[in-house]
């Protein structure tokens, strides 16, 4: 007889396949009637597959008596309560090993497009003010730049390397100092006044809700640009919106935003600063790669061995 699994968020559709193969799955993501479903799954349910999107709290946790495993095929898991869930001896698992070097790239690839003003640019070819205006405007080196980050933990590191092979100078933010050559600040309005470029890379959650304050965007200054790859909640959006409009920021790169997927429609309105929509894990490789890693931790709960990507 095949363990039982509760899918609250699917895994891609060969991974899926997999596990359906081996477990016998309640498809919480697609029922019409959850409470009947939870009725049935919770008593036999002892691993779930989720994802950051979902919420995982103490009411949801009450339908589930017989949980051991959250499997997250994500790398945030915010929602989750991971204080009620450790007490209840569930473990955690996530795929922030599966995503590092791919958010990193795009970390990086929103600084330069920022800094080069590659999306107006682009429009300015595109809508002939090229041949009608002339040369389109000087932008600030991409060279020698001091570059931020707002928590140097795997993708913070990863992004580091990056800038660094860019030729920029390295400083970081976080709650303690690592052992490594970059620049410690204690006090992130510091860190922000110092840098040109400041990358925020920390976990979302209540300990770092609002941490990219008014008064650190106001430090950044209107030269700065500001690259979000954490979570929306990180940011002072309102402030950030307000120093793009009146002209105290110089840009912004943001993938991550606090109401999503319907972000606040002044971000849109802005020509200072570029979107993308959640999406810097957003590659086939990338994303079958936290597939497999939520899979896999499944199987080794089930198999008695330790699980690959424990949280807690």
């Amino acid at each position: 007889m095949k363990p039982d699994v509760l899918v609250a968020y699917p895994l891609r559709s060969p991974f899926m396949e997999e596990l359906g193969q081996r477990y016998t799955l309640h498809r919480l993501d697609q029922a019409d009637d959850r409470d009947a479903l939870l009725e049935k799954a919770g008593p036999v349910c002892t691993a779930m597959v989720v994802n950051g999107h979902v919420t995982v709290d103490k009411a949801l946790l009450d339908r589930l008596p017989a949980l051991r495993l959250a499997a997250c095929s994500s790398a945030g898991f915010d929602q989750m309560d991971l204080v009620e869930m450790t007490r209840r001896g569930i473990a955690l698992t996530n795929t922030s090993d599966a995503l590092v070097d791919e958010v990193a790239n795009m970390a990086v690839l929103l600084a330069l497009a920022c800094q080069r003003r590659l999306v107006e640019a682009d429009a300015y070819v595109r809508s002939g003010e090229w041949g009608r205006k002339g040369m389109f405007p000087l932008t600030p080196s991409t060279v020698g730049r001091r570059t931020g980050i707002v928590g140097l933990g795997n993708i913070g590191h990863s992004i580091a390397r990056r800038c660094e092979a860019l030729g920029h100078e390295i400083g970081y933010f976080g709650r303690s100092r690592k052992p490594v050559d970059y620049r410690f600040f204690d006090d992130l309005v510091r860190l922000a006044d110092w840098a040109d470029i400041l990358i925020v890379a920390t976990p979302g959650g209540a300990g770092t809700e609002g941490l990219v304050s008014a008064e650190v965007i106001r430090a950044l200054g209107p030269e700065g640009t500001l690259v979000n790859v954490a979570r929306g909640t990180v940011v002072d959006e309102a402030a950030l919106i307000a120093a793009l409009q009146g002209g105290k920021l110089g840009s912004a790169g943001i993938d991550v935003y606090l109401n999503e997927p319907t972000p606040d429609p002044a971000l849109a309105a802005l020509s200072n600063v570029i979107l993308y929509p959640h999406h810097a894990s957003g590659t086939v490789e990338t994303r079958d790669r936290m597939a497999r890693m939520a899979l896999d931790n499944v199987d080794a709960f089930f198999a008695g061995q330790p699980l690959l990507t424990p949280v807690n």
